[in-house]
């Protein structure tokens, strides 16, 4: 690897980070999961960086490549319904009665 933590603060799409790590992905994939992968991705090195403070920025990038190859790879073999990272597969629809709920008298 030879990107910088400066370079890597810069990259905005899916598809730069794949390439600032040279990492491989199916465009298709990417193209389905793509905000699924990019949140994944950020609460693992939100995780990195709050577990390990003191890596250096090569350790860093290092770890950060593993965790989007983790969020690339989750993915591949699941769904983002599975997965539930975003508050609209939480919520329960308002005016709706399941059946659960229908009672007979």
């Amino acid at each position: 690897m030879t990107g910088t933590i400066d370079e890597f603060k810069k990259l905005v799409d899916a598809e730069e980070f794949f390439q600032f790590f040279n990492m491989s992905y199916d465009l298709e994939v990417v193209n389905v999961h793509r905000l699924h992968i990019l949140k994944k991705f950020s609460q693992h090195m939100q995780e990195i960086d709050d577990n390990s403070p003191d890596l250096s920025q090569e350790e860093k990038l290092n770890q950060y490549s593993l965790a989007l190859q983790k969020a690339y790879q989750l993915f591949t073999e699941s769904t983002a319904y599975e997965q539930k990272l975003f508050k609209v597969f939480n919520d329960k629809p308002k005016n709706v009665v399941t059946l659960t709920e229908i009672t007979s008298d």
